[in-house]
């Protein structure tokens, strides 16, 4: 298989960018209106609203899992309407990594292999993929799990398998959607610590949250309501552990 490469621009652009964007349903159903933002490259971000107010639809298009109706939509610096189906794979592939509250891993596969399925559709052979799939595993803590099944992790554990998944090839841009929603606490917390060093590290890391407190950790919060951007707050100070 001979997979598709999306070129990198010559300079670093940001992470993404959104001008005039909607995106409106049959029905009338207006899920986001006229919404401009910039996510500098390296930024951590949180976008923040309740249950109706955009925020699932804005990853979407963050993760170019859907199209605009109106406005433009540049991911590393590419205009996605311009990008074929194959070019948004790419782009996907190569530049974007997920991690969803529900984890989302294959039930009876190691976690090495679910990890390595991250790079998938990149064209590299078994062997690459499980060699950077034990990488990402050492850098989210877990190199002793990798022969271990989702069945036989904590919560915690499964998310930071969905971590690693989402980071194997080293995307520049990580979308995390209620990351700690499923979890207790204690592994919430070490979930966000984990986010903080993957930002820390260089990635663009975007996290959607309606979990107050993970939210006022953030440098930076984007509220959305109505399917229009509310706020965009830039604290001065966001609390310990900032």
């Amino acid at each position: 298989m001979t997979a598709t490469v999306v070129s990198r621009p010559q300079h670093t652009p940001p992470a993404a960018e959104l001008d005039g964007v909607a995106r409106h349903y049959p029905g009338g159903v207006r899920a986001l209106d006229g919404v401009s933002m910039r996510i500098g490259a390296g930024e951590l971000v949180g976008i923040v609203g309740p249950s109706g107010s955009g925020k699932s639809t804005l990853l979407n298009l963050l993760g170019t899992l859907d199209a605009p109706t109106e406005g433009s939509v540049r991911i590393a610096g590419h205009d996605v309407g311009a990008l074929s189906d194959n070019g948004r794979s790419a782009l996907r592939a190569q530049g974007i990594g997920f991690v969803f509250q529900q984890f989302h891993l294959a039930a009876n596969v190691t976690a090495l292999d679910n990890v390595a399925d991250g790079v998938l559709y990149t064209g590299l052979p078994v062997r690459r993929r499980r060699e950077q799939a034990a990488a990402a595993l050492r850098r989210v803590g877990l190199a002793d799990r990798a022969g271990h099944r989702p069945h036989e992790l904590s919560g915690g554990q499964q998310q930071r398998i969905a971590i690693a998944r989402a980071v194997v090839g080293d995307p520049a841009l990580i979308l995390a959607d209620e990351p700690t929603g499923a979890l207790d606490t204690a592994s919430g917390e070490a979930v966000i610590r984990l986010l903080r060093g993957l930002h820390a590290a260089g990635a663009a890391v975007v996290v959607i949250t309606h979990d107050r407190e993970v939210a006022a950790g953030l440098p930076r919060r984007i509220h959305v309501q109505d399917g229009r951007i509310a706020a965009d707050e830039r604290p001065a100070h966001t609390g310990a552990g900032s």
